[in-house]
């Protein structure tokens, strides 16, 4: 009878404390933090419903992130600091191979960017500043060929940029001097 008592106590305590995970569906967004739907106490425990996985603590994601898609599959990991993105994240194809690398620091992009085609071949290459692209980018087609070259920014295009056609060949519409983002001359 003891053990019983005692059994069903923890898993009370449990329940009241919120040590089971919980699902997105049952937390409301407000003024930028989340909580249990009918509470006023921001949120913290953990979000285990298949698709997602993390903690939120006092409102905020927190830790370690998975997202998953419908099969299964790995779909994005990384982390969150005070509610926002923090570190290397990592971006999957549902047939599980590496869509890109993005870095985050307080939630913007930050320092060097790789993205992949499902092949597997580099699809473009660059960094970030404060969420902005900068610097030299490079950008290529699926069978690895070059198709653009060039600066950016604050997320603009800047200097000279040279794009290539299929055939490599310059294109040399878009090719030439950018300011801005806008082509100023050939």
């Amino acid at each position: 009878m003891i053990r019983i008592l005692a059994t069903a106590l923890l898993a009370l305590s449990l329940t009241a404390s919120g040590a089971f995970a919980t699902s997105m569906d049952d937390l409301v967004k407000r003024e930028g933090l989340y909580y249990k739907k009918f509470t006023d106490t921001p949120f913290t425990g953990v979000v285990d419903e298949g698709k997602r996985r993390g903690a939120f603590k006092n409102g905020e994601q927190e830790g370690p992130w998975f997202i998953y898609y419908e099969n299964g599959q790995l779909m994005a990991k990384g982390a969150f600091k005070n509610g926002e993105q923090e570190g290397p994240w990592l971006s999957y194809y549902e047939n599980g191979q590496l869509l890109g690398k993005t870095p985050f620091k307080n939630g913007k992009e930050e320092g060097p960017w790789l993205s992949y085609y499902e092949n597997g071949q580099l699809s473009a290459k660059g960094a970030f500043k404060n969420g902005e692209q900068e610097g030299p980018w490079f950008i290529y087609y699926e069978n690895g060929q070059l198709m653009a070259k060039g600066a950016f920014k604050n997320g603009e295009q800047e200097g000279p940029w040279v794009e290539y056609n299929k055939d490599g060949t310059e294109d040399k519409d878009l090719s030439g001097i950018y300011r801005n983002g806008e082509k100023v001359s050939d």
